[in-house]
């Protein structure tokens, strides 16, 4: 939304209507740039995956069920296509940068796939990249101050080589769908 100075604010969080209206009305772009700390400590920028088809999610390590599955179908997906996976780098970017340290990342991207790149940042650089994606993320709170979790929007977003928009599976796509998808833009 725009400020009384004309400019966008890149940090604002997303409705889930605004997020809805994105993805389901192509209202507004969906992707851009972003400057991330993988689950190696290393500052990785959407530039660094030119070249290569993107599967991302935000979500969180915390999460008791949608993240999970989704990661296993992403996970499923770039297993199912075998040597063409190397053409796909799967992301999981964290909502929760409080929690999702690097070495925690890690752990939990690994245990889905090797083409899948875990990233967090600040607060700023997460609702950045959040924006940038139409994201919803909301903090829900628990019983105690570690003991939350987010109200999040579940898309995996597909990406062209050039890192625009080609379109998003919705929360529990089967595997076999996004390999259908998947299959013609990796080629033979």
């Amino acid at each position: 939304m725009p400020s009384a100075t004309g400019a966008e604010d890149d940090t604002r969080l997303i409705t889930a209507a605004e997020s809805m209206d994105a993805v389901m009305w192509g209202q507004g772009t969906i992707g851009g740039p972003f400057a991330l700390i993988d689950h190696h400590g290393k500052t990785r920028t959407d530039a660094d995956f030119r070249g290569k088809l993107l599967l991302v999610y935000f979500g969180f390590t915390h999460c008791p069920d949608i993240c999970p599955s989704d990661m296993m179908a992403m996970a499923g997906a770039l297993t199912a296509l075998g040597p063409q996976a190397n053409q796909v780098q799967g992301l999981f970017i964290s909502v929760d940068p409080k929690r999702d340290t690097p070495e925690l990342l890690a752990a939990y991207v690994e245990s889905f796939h090797d083409n899948i790149i875990g990233l967090t940042g600040d607060e700023t650089a997460i609702r950045r990249a959040a924006h940038a994606y139409k994201v919803y993320f909301n903090k829900v709170p628990g019983r105690g101050e570690d003991d939350y979790g987010f109200d999040h929007s579940a898309y995996i977003y597909l990406m062209g080589r050039d890192g625009k928009f080609i379109g998003v599976f919705p929360p529990s796509t089967p595997v076999d769908r996004i390999v259908r998808v998947l299959q013609p833009l990796v080629g033979p």
